[in-house]
């Protein structure tokens, strides 16, 4: 494992592709040429002061700093699609929430993707997040041993006007929240809001692009506005499909508190830390009354009884002991059972994503009626083609029946009206214009017997 210097890196580096990597030092022994090379990936370790380092590390290295097992891991795998998921774990939370992915921690956040540059932003937040939260408990610490408040440190520095006044208290505010929240819950605060503001950034984008497009495909109908209509909706529903999923995982750890217990990561150190101190003060009180039993063996006075011997150390030992087990005992469940601080935290953002799903289903339903509107100006378009075919086809019809007529005269047979007496030419307009006439009439009585039976409008 090694470690790089202590900023960004300068230059993208591919987190898959692996460098000469050494075999997994929990297989040293077996030394078969075959045997496969663990892949080392380059992860963005930032700690809670704020320091940025690089850390090449293979899987099992990642396993035994962070509790977490082989399946754990393979969430993060860029190249499995897992959903969006916040998995909380003994000694961390795996969380994976759009190009998030890492390991957060008691103690640092293990960031696996830095070559994205989505990631950039957000590792500068989290630097200054966590040294807000680092000058926050040094603020702390100074002002417990001091007995002096921040509002008064505030008012010191920012004075004189009713807005260096409520400034102070802003602040105050702000440094009161990030001493009550854990680092854990302090970086998972910054992955929710980093993923729930790229999803809503992208929505408004896309009702930025939608709605205009939408409203220009009711206006008129062209394949390229339908073309640019089907690309939006392809983006929508992928994006609704992306918000569901954040918003499904939030409502789960929601509805479990046993899983909102399991990720205080800060209770889980300072209970194991009362347990190792309770079992240390039991083994210093049975090495106690072992030495005052032998005392007592060796002195050899009949008058003496074990439970006389008990010297005043030896009862506040015992007083010390029973303390530390009853604070243990109540303490160690009810960090586990108070889950109101994650649960406000993680109440936020779910409203936040439901709030982008909201927009998102908003924006799917007047695509929809958009789709309805088109289908309906179509079926009317198709409607008066039909009709047009109709009255056209009937026009053909009475054409050729008057074509008939016509045909009928010019056959070669001896037709008084075509050899009029005297050259008059009366009866042949006459007869022209009967037929002109007997057609038009025969037209118009089909087209009205065709709305009088409803197949035309």
């Amino acid at each position: 494992m090694t470690v790089s210097s202590d900023r960004l890196p300068t230059m993208p580096q591919d987190d898959q592709a692996a460098s000469p990597a050494p075999v997994d030092v929990g297989d040293t022994n077996d030394h078969r040429p075959w045997k496969k090379a663990v892949r080392v990936k380059t992860w963005l370790v930032i700690d809670s002061t704020g320091r940025v380092q690089q850390i090449d590390a293979g899987k099992h290295s990642i396993m035994r700093r962070t509790g977490l097992s082989a399946r754990d891991l393979r969430i993060l795998d860029p190249f499995l699609s897992y959903p969006s998921s916040i998995t909380g774990r003994e000694r961390a939370i795996v969380i994976k929430l759009e190009h998030i992915k890492g390991i957060l921690t008691a103690h640092d956040v293990w960031l696996l993707n830095t070559r994205d540059p989505a990631v950039v932003p957000f590792v500068e937040e989290l630097k200054r997040r966590f040294l807000n939260y680092h000058e926050a408990n040094t603020a702390k610490i100074r002002r417990n041993g001091s007995g002096e408040q921040t509002a008064e440190e505030l008012t010191k520095i920012l004075e004189g006007t009713q807005e260096t006044v409520e400034r102070s208290q802003v602040l105050k505010e702000q440094q009161d929240r990030l001493q009550t929240l854990p680092f854990e819950f302090v970086a998972l605060e910054a992955c929710l809001e980093a993923a729930c503001s790229c999803l809503d950034d992208e929505t408004e984008a896309l009702e930025k692009e939608a709605y205009p497009a939408l409203d220009n495909l009711t206006s008129e109908i062209s394949s390229f506005y339908l073309e640019r209509v089907r690309q939006i909706k392809g983006r929508l529903v992928a994006l609704t499909q992306r918000v569901q999923k954040v918003r499904n995982e939030l409502e789960h750890l929601l509805e479990d508190d046993g899983d909102m217990a399991g990720m205080y990561l800060t209770s889980k150190l300072l209970q194991e830390e009362d347990d190792n101190s309770s079992s240390s003060l039991d083994t210093i009180g049975e090495d106690e009354d072992h030495e005052l039993n032998n005392d007592r063996h060796h002195s050899g006075d009949p008058d003496i009884s074990p439970d006389d011997g008990l010297t005043p150390l030896h009862g506040l030992l015992n007083d010390e002991i029973e303390r530390v087990e009853s604070n243990s005992s109540r303490g160690a469940p009810a960090r586990h059972a108070d889950v109101a601080e994650l649960e406000m935290l993680l109440e936020a953002y779910f409203v936040q994503a439901d709030g982008t799903l909201n927009k998102l289903s908003t924006l799917r339903e007047y695509v929809d009626d958009t789709e309805d509107y088109v289908n309906i100006m179509l079926d009317d378009k198709q409607n008066n083609l039909l009709q047009m075919g109709v009255l056209l086809t009937t026009a053909i019809l009475v054409i050729s029946m008057y074509i008939a007529i016509a045909s009928v005269f010019g056959m070669n047979i001896t037709i008084n009206l075509w050899h009029p007496p005297n050259n008059s030419q009366e009866d042949f307009l006459w007869t022209i214009g009967a037929c002109s006439i007997g057609t038009i009439i025969l037209y118009v009585g089909i087209v009205a017997l065709y709305k009088y039976k409803g197949v035309i409008y």
